[in-house]
């Protein structure tokens, strides 16, 4: 095999498809913080595809690490070994791959050695647009929709003269543009929440002003925050899974990547420092990213959660494997058809049955083996994102709540950690504080709808629903997630 480099770039298996550009011409215009999976095989694909386009060579990315462990330190040595460069193979449902080596990453920073190089790289006149990746529970927004400037994590930081988390970065970035007269960059979420650009908005600029509040006044007036809606599913990579991706490439690859061959990418245009030519490598531009953002999160992200979590309990691994259980496969179609359909307005030309069938159809790719604990991970925070509009919905409308209930029910057992067959496995809920986890644990099995997670489903005006729930929860006690969905009689 060839060791991934510049070096060795033409030098590739002829299978193996290269940037269409020259990197060496190109320079960062994007800086992307928390380098993920999905920003590696989702953004940076666009972006690498832009690059190869004539006067857009200063739009490649700089990564910029954020976590200070040894995950984050071994990816900062990877991507500098392999001069940010690693292949992606997109895997279609009929078993047929494409193989890539993507550039568009051109150089990256890992924050936690020196903050204020950080901040000043973000400071760059070159750089126009921040955009991020740092997970649905990672804004600090409560249900209420106020940044939560007394966590501690963000007291803390607001005390620090060089903070560590992303909006101080940022905001301590845009003062240094401010003042040296550079002008503002635009900050731009990739993250699945609703109406994420003002999430963003909000948990930026509540930041800044506490931290300055002419600072705060002179972001909240000059900086967008475009709304985004982002689409691919993209697995952790295992040691098996590189091998595996390594052998098929034929490149010795240290962080390759594998995904659905499906992708899409839909944006508010926002930008107060300029763009890309994103449109022309397939991705949406929109004055209103709301109807796109309704159909996927209350559609794919919701049923990915409906699918995880008794399909976890089950013991099943993979979301492939669930898909083969009838019974999980009619949860999921009433689901969609029933459940979350009649609340959605779909952008015009969408159709929400033909939308459903591609999400089934997407989830069945025996190729994208995408693990149902990764999807079933920080439910706390995805939840309320993924269900609650059309909880309230449906339980508003008095329809038929029972895939809601055990969907409830599963999110509740499931954070017990075990599946039916008494297999333990590890939870990781970073939005879940263990006083709350603790009310789903009790023996009380209704006290765990009073979590923070239910805020704002106004459970207690439907007792029906809360003991349907806790029926639901002592019946896979007792009996297991699959006899009790057998006995919904769906």
């Amino acid at each position: 095999m060839i060791a991934l480099s510049s070096a060795t770039l033409r030098q590739l298996p002829p299978q193996v498809l290269t940037p269409a550009y020259d990197r060496s011409k190109t320079t960062p215009g994007i800086a992307h913080l928390a380098v993920g999976n999905f920003h590696r095989a989702h953004q940076a694909l666009y972006v690498d595809r832009v690059l190869a386009r004539p006067g857009q060579q200063d739009w490649a990315i700089v990564g910029v690490g954020l976590r200070d462990n040894a995950r984050e330190t071994r990816r900062a040595a990877i991507m500098a070994e392999q001069n940010g460069l690693y292949t992606l193979t997109e895997f279609a449902p009929d078993n047929t791959h494409t193989i890539r080596v993507l550039g568009a990453i051109t150089e990256y920073v890992q924050a936690a050695k020196d903050r204020a190089a950080a901040i000043r790289r973000l400071a760059d006149p070159t750089i126009k647009i921040v955009s991020l990746t740092i997970t649905e529970g990672g804004y600090y927004v409560d249900a209420s929709g106020e940044f939560m400037l007394n966590d501690p994590a963000i007291a803390e930081d607001l005390r620090r003269a060089v903070p560590e988390t992303a909006f101080g970065l940022v905001t301590e970035a845009l003062r240094l543009r401010r003042d040296n007269g550079t002008g503002p960059f635009t900050v731009m979420t990739c993250d699945n929440l609703r109406d994420n650009g003002t999430v963003a908005r909000t948990a930026f600029c509540t930041f800044a002003e506490a931290r300055d509040p002419a600072l705060g006044a002179w972001i909240r007036e000059n900086v967008t925050f475009p709304s985004t809606m982002v689409d691919r599913i993209t697995p952790s990579v295992s040691e098996a899974d590189v091998a595996r991706l390594d052998a098929l490439s034929g490149v010795a690859d240290q962080m390759p990547l594998f995904a659905e061959d499906f992708t899409q990418w839909v944006i508010e245009d926002k930008f107060c420092a300029g763009r890309p030519e994103l449109e022309a490598v397939g991705v949406e531009f929109t004055d209103d990213v709301g109807p796109y953002e309704q159909v996927k999160l209350r559609m794919l992200n919701a049923s990915h959660s409906m699918l995880a979590l008794p399909g976890l309990l089950m013991d099943y691994d993979t979301v492939p494997h669930a898909m083969a259980d009838a019974g999980l496969v009619t949860l999921l179609e009433q689901f969609l058809a029933q459940d979350a359909s009649p609340s959605i307005t779909p952008p015009k030309g969408v159709s929400l049955s033909d939308y459903a069938h591609q999400v089934l159809h997407r989830f069945r790719n025996p190729a994208v083996g995408d693990q149902l604990l990764r999807i079933a991970s920080d439910s706390a925070s995805k939840l309320p994102v993924f269900w609650t509009d059309t909880v309230k919905g449906v339980l508003k409308a008095g329809a038929d709540h029972r895939r809601i209930a055990f969907g409830v029910a599963c999110f509740l057992e499931y954070l017990r950690g075990q599946t039916e067959s008494q297999k333990t496995y590890t939870l990781s809920e970073p939005g879940l504080p263990d006083a709350a986890r603790a009310l789903a644990l009790g023996d009380d099995l209704a006290t765990g709808l009073t979590m923070p997670v239910f805020a704002g489903w106004t459970l207690e005006q439907y007792p029906a629903f809360v003991e349907d729930v806790v029926k639901l929860r002592r019946s896979i006690r007792t009996q297991g997630a699959r006899q009790t969905l057998t006995q919904l009689g769906l």
